[in-house]
């Protein structure tokens, strides 16, 4: 009777190993096509092409070792993209220097452009990307995440742990700050 136990017990874990042998390979299908706009949101985030680079494989290979912890079934963006958030947070908050961190990065504008437009069009991205480093940090995510991300504000929300209504206030705030920035003659 221990042996058929054990052979019982064997096959199960057998069993188990090829359904997670399959998941595993379903999931990591799943995370391929959402790498580009891994990098897209840490580009954003880091303002520097290689620790956006950096930011992006960390965050897959955190996803791929914690595989198990996420549910099907729900939004494997809005999960990864919260790794990739928190795991820049994490990175800025052990070096103690937050703001510092941004406010060096708000000077780098457009140093790292590789096809940027030229003329009046190139002039127009600096601008915006000068006045998106005006907002605040919580502004700044909440727009990028719903208007350059073309997220939902379910998805934003879950990113940035916050609710529904604060990611909405935060987008309209930012986009009003925006405005105010973009035109102060009419102030």
């Amino acid at each position: 009777m221990c042996e058929r136990s054990q052979e019982e017990g064997s096959a199960l874990k057998h069993d188990n190993f090829q359904d997670s042998s399959t998941s595993a390979s379903h999931f990591r299908k799943e995370l391929l096509p959402l790498i580009p706009a891994l990098r897209a949101f840490a580009r954003f985030l880091a303002r520097n092409p290689s620790i956006a680079d950096d930011l992006v494989q960390e965050t897959i290979l955190r996803a791929l070792a914690k595989c198990e912890q996420y549910e099907p079934g729900t939004n494997l963006k809005a999960w990864v993209f919260s790794i990739l958030r928190n795991l820049f947070l994490e990175q800025v908050r052990r070096a103690k220097k937050e703001q510092e961190v941004l406010d060096t990065y708000a000077f780098n504008v457009g140093s790292n452009t590789t096809n940027a437009p030229e003329g009046p069009a190139r002039q127009a991205v600096q601008d915006l990307d000068h006045m998106l480093w005006q907002l605040s940090p919580l502004l700044r995510e909440a727009l990028v995440l719903i208007g350059a991300q073309e997220m939902t504000y379910e998805e934003a929300a879950s990113i940035c742990g916050a609710s529904v209504g604060t990611m909405k206030a935060r987008v309209s705030r930012a986009r009003t700050e925006l405005l105010k920035h973009a035109s102060p003659t009419l102030q």
